[in-house]
C-alpha cells in the first residue's frame, strides 16, 4: 500500500482568470471523499474573478505567500500569510492580491468541489 500524496509540481496548473491554480485532492486524485483543496498563485494587481460562491459548501483559504484583501458577502478586510479566511455556503466572495509579490494561497472545499460547482457573479467587484 502507497502513502496518499500528490506533489504539486506534478500537478497541470490551470490559468484562470485573476489566477493560476492545481487541483492537488480530489476524488480522481488521491480518491479523497470528503473533501477537495487546490492551491492558487495570484500576480500582483490581480483579482481573483469572477467574484462566485459556493452553493453546495464551505471554502477556507490560507495566505502562504503575499498581501491582499477579500471580500466575503460585501465586507472587505486585509490579509497577509498567515491569515486563513471561511467562505461559508453560498456567500459571494473575491480576493485581491494588493502586495508587490505573487500571493500562493491553499484553498480547501467541504464538500469536495470542483469548478463546475462554482457561482459566479460578473457583476460584482470590491467597492472603491
Amino acid at each position: 500500500m502507497s502513502v496518499p500524496l500528490v506533489r504539486e509540481n506534478d500537478v497541470e496548473e490551470l490559468d484562470l482568470p485573476g489566477r493560476h491554480l492545481r487541483w492537488l485532492v480530489s476524488n480522481e486524485r488521491l480518491n479523497a471523499t470528503h473533501l477537495s483543496m487546490c492551491v492558487i498563485r495570484v500576480a500582483p494587481g490581480e483579482k481573483v474573478r469572477p467574484a462566485h460562491s459556493h452553493p453546495h459548501g464551505e471554502e477556507v483559504i490560507y495566505i502562504i505567500r503575499g498581501s491582499g484583501r477579500v471580500m466575503v458577502d460585501g465586507a472587505v478586510d486585509r490579509v497577509e500569510a498567515g491569515t486563513a479566511v471561511l467562505f461559508p455556503q453560498g456567500k459571494v466572495h473575491m480576493l485581491h492580491n494588493t502586495g508587490t509579490e505573487e500571493m500562493k494561497v491553499a484553498c480547501f472545499f467541504a464538500p469536495p468541489t470542483n469548478l463546475d460547482n462554482y457561482k459566479f457573479f460578473e457583476d460584482v467587484d470590491f467597492p472603491e
